[in-house]
């Protein structure tokens, strides 16, 4: 399957999408970390990418979200961005409602 057609399903497919370094229980950098974090104190139910295993994606990624860094958090399709924007959504309140659905992406 080409790559990003892969991303295009993963993101379609799922309804919170994280592509981060490791694994949300062994995260291999504090910016996954912090996003998970962020992420399970909200109780989000989440489908992850290590892209450290997937370097194909990681590549790839990139480019099809305009987004050069990891981890990315996608939310119903659409990019919400890094863990600098992730934590501050967190932190007022608004993460918890855009995964809920209250706040559209």
């Amino acid at each position: 399957m080409d790559v990003l057609v892969e991303i295009k399903q993963l993101i379609a497919e799922n309804p919170v999408v994280l592509f981060m370094k490791g694994t949300p229980d062994f995260p291999q950098c504090g910016f996954s970390m912090n996003t998970v974090e962020a992420l399970r104190a909200c109780k989000a139910e989440l489908t992850y990418v290590d892209v450290l295993s997937a370097p194909e994606i990681r590549a790839q990624l990139p480019a099809y979200s305009n987004w050069p860094t990891f981890p990315q958090l996608f939310i119903r399709g659409e990019l919400i961005g890094g863990c600098d924007i992730v934590v501050d959504l967190y932190q007022k309140g608004e993460l918890q409602k855009l995964l809920s659905g209250e706040a559209t992406p």
